[in-house]
């Protein structure tokens, strides 16, 4: 890689380790993370050989959860058809690794060491990966170099690539050679693939769409059935708040006090006591927390907190309508999850990065919001109005399954 990538880099990781230094928590961890990494991953590979040797690894790279779980369905889909594999994930960020580090569909999750020449060469000498596969948008120059280098297969899967990025600027060419170490490059948009053609990349281009779109439909078929949140939702206009923050739970909050027709299933982006607190203070009316969960009272509260995780995605299926947090501030969460159940998505005005949004508001299945009133007349409609709310529902449904198959189509081309 050359010599200005390098020493952007090196800068780069010198600042996590200066700030693990001073106390940031995810800096921290990225560092705690990766000590003694080449011995811990040698003594994993080691062991695995030991019990069977002659099983070559796949290997999944993402930088955090969200990219995972673009490369989950693949993922699972190779466990499936092509066993004799092993499956090795790493992450760039804690916020990934750390919620999947006991994700049982990889025999081993890890770090990705910093992007250094020889931490490269390293990593893929104990690995030597058959096949590797990046996520979104990693573009780690050395170690991409190093596989085209080794022959190794190389993809970027569920792609996005946007004017923005420093491959399209005046300054791009630094940047640019990275991208034919990639054999094949699967993108989720005809705009991707219309950027990359700018800059010289118009073949071993495939538009596949977001393999998002699998995966949720694979948690929806997979729900759990939760039968207190079907009993305190049985019967009535229930709104399901999905990764709230507070300025969502202003909105949401008051419309609710002042509908008593209709129930709420809350449950917050964090669930430290705080912001559960802050929630609760908010409410003029009867709630229960999940924490605290009474399953013969829970029909005679109006709101129920989830303040646990890994119910959301289940969850969604018992209400009529979804709210995604995040829109008044660091973007929107994940609308997927509830518009795969059939049912309107309402979210925030922070979305336009976000092409699943984008879709939803084109197929007339997702709705945005600017403030209060806005909120109010939607949820008016939906509340008096049945036939437009089952019409949003099922639009918000036909795009999920209409925009799904892109695990198949990169899955036939790669093993083909």
């Amino acid at each position: 890689m050359n010599i200005l990538y390098n020493i952007g880099t090196r800068a780069y990781f010198l600042g996590i380790k200066l700030a693990a230094a001073f106390g940031h928590r995810k800096a921290k961890l990225m560092e705690e993370g990766r000590q003694d990494w080449a011995q811990k991953l040698q003594a994993k590979v080691n062991e695995l050989k030991a019990q069977d040797p002659s099983r070559p690894y796949i290997w999944f790279h993402a930088a955090s959860l969200g990219e995972f779980e673009q490369g989950r369905p693949l993922i699972e889909a190779l466990r499936e058809k092509y066993p004799q594999y092993r499956i090795l994930q790493t992450f760039f960020s804690p916020s990934g690794y750390e919620v999947r580090k006991n994700y049982k569909g990889a025999d081993i999750v890890c770090y990705l060491p910093y992007d250094k020449p020889s931490e490269c060469r390293r990593f893929l000498d104990i690995t030597q990966p058959s096949i590797a596969f990046f996520v979104k948008y990693e573009f780690w120059g050395n170690i991409l170099e190093e596989l085209d280098r080794r022959k190794v297969p190389t993809y970027l899967i569920s792609g996005i690539f946007r004017e923005h990025q420093a491959f399209f600027k005046s300054y791009g060419g630094v940047l640019r050679p990275v991208l034919s170490h990639f054999r094949h490059i699967f993108v989720q948009d005809e705009e991707s693939k219309r950027l990359l053609a700018t800059i010289g990349y118009d073949k071993n281009v495939t538009i596949c769409g977001d393999t998002r779109f699998d995966r949720v439909i694979a948690i929806q078929q997979q729900a759990k059935q939760y039968a207190w949140a079907e009993e305190f939702s049985k019967g009535q206009f229930t709104l399901v708040a999905g990764s709230s923050w507070p300025k969502d739970e202003d909105i949401l909050l008051e419309h609710f006090n002042q509908h008593p027709e209709m129930k709420l299933i809350i449950a917050p982006h964090e669930i430290h006591e705080e912001h559960i607190q802050s929630i609760i203070g908010k409410l003029k009316r009867p709630y229960m927390r999940y924490s605290q969960l009474d399953a013969c009272k829970v029909t005679s509260v109006d709101c129920l907190i989830i303040d646990a995780i890994g119910f959301l995605s289940s969850i969604y299926r018992y209400g009529q309508v979804a709210y995604i947090g995040g829109g008044f501030g660091v973007g929107i969460h994940n609308t997927l999850e509830a518009a795969v159940y059939g049912m309107p998505v309402i979210f925030g005005p922070n979305h336009t990065a976000f092409r699943e949004a984008l879709g939803l508001l084109d197929a007339k299945g997702g709705f945005t919001i600017s403030n209060a009133e806005q909120y109010a007349s939607l949820m008016q409609t939906f509340m008096t109005d049945p036939q437009a709310l089952r019409e949003a529902g099922k639009r918000a449904g036909q795009y999920v399954q209409a925009e799904s198959g892109a695990t198949e189509t990169i899955f036939k081309a790669v093993f083909a």
